[in-house]
């Protein structure tokens, strides 16, 4: 956990920390691992050396499960959106590196990957398969991301992390102290749906009050991105050292900072932003980041 020392901050009075789960492994870092862990176990304890899940062409969770996978030595495979020519990527040559086989549907198929009946299809294509979902959300990922807790020894009034699936958001809340609100920020647009998706994960949801979502930070929508963070994100890093991905953590702390600056986080509030890792997949961005460094709303004011 790292304080981050910010004029910005120091004028309002905050106290900002960062959790670097992104440190914790070096190709299976942040959320993902937390997700992974007891998914792992199960699929182990039930027999199953294959393991089988969803994912983009740039997806951390696919990244992560084949690179595990290989560690552990089970048997991987990724259902991929979209067509064959993804596999040009970064990310997808690492996967392919780390042993996974690919499979590549188009975007209609891949809608149906709840569906049971295509499910039970792809088990009889590729034989007896431990099922992950995409992101690796399941109750199993929410009992691992709320052991992030155990190395948290200080008391914080807010702690802020980014949301996709909500499994993540889930674990954190269900272990952070009653006094410490949970601020859940949405990279998707339209995320309504994730107040729904969260407390579905949580065990009482009754004894749960201690969070928001905060839906106006997405920027566009998932994996979209604009001049103005791409602009926060260069001078956070080049004030913080600290590595970022404009799909989730860029968001995130964007968020927290302009909360910080309205005052809706008050002055001397102690803040911990967890950094949920997804590093890898920047490389898809990297390009779209480039160009929007020229444009004219290129800045951070």
């Amino acid at each position: 956990m790292v304080y981050l020392y910010d004029p910005l901050l120091q004028v309002h009075g905050v106290q900002l920390a960062i959790k670097r789960e992104d440190m914790l492994h070096p190709v299976v870092s942040g959320n993902k691992w937390r997700k992974l862990k007891y998914n792992l176990l199960e699929a182990s304890e039930q027999g199953y050396k294959r393991l089988l899940s969803f994912g983009g062409a740039y997806s951390n969770h696919i990244h992560a499960l084949a690179s595990v996978g290989k560690e552990l030595d089970f048997t991987t495979i990724g259902v991929i959106r979209g067509e064959s020519f993804a596999a040009d990527n970064a990310s997808l040559a690492d996967v392919r590196r780390f042993g996974m086989q690919l499979h590549f549907v188009d975007r209609h198929t891949y809608r149906r990957r709840t569906d049971i009946d295509y499910i039970n299809a792809l088990q009889n294509r590729f034989g007896p398969c431990y099922l992950i979902p995409e992101g690796g959300s399941t109750p199993l990922a929410v009992k691992g991301v709320a052991e992030l807790w155990q190395e948290v020894d200080e008391p914080f009034d807010y702690v802020a992390l980014a949301a996709g699936t909500g499994a993540t958001a889930a674990g954190v809340i269900q272990a952070a102290p009653v006094a410490t609100e949970v601020r859940v920020y949405a990279v998707l647009k339209g995320a309504g749906f994730l107040s729904h998706e969260i407390s579905a994960y949580l065990s009482d949801r009754s004894r749960f009050s201690n969070w928001q979502l905060f839906q106006e930070y997405h920027f566009g929508g998932y994996a979209r991105i604009n001049p103005r963070l791409v602009a926060f994100m260069d001078r956070f890093e080049a004030l913080h050292a600290i590595p970022l991905d404009p799909i989730y953590t860029a968001k995130m702390l964007y968020a927290v900072y302009a909360q910080i600056r309205s005052g809706e986080i008050a002055p001397g509030s102690r803040v911990l932003a967890i950094h949920t890792g997804g590093l890898q997949g920047r490389r898809g961005m990297e390009e779209r980041m480039q160009i929007l460094r020229t444009h004219h709303d290129y800045r951070y004011e």
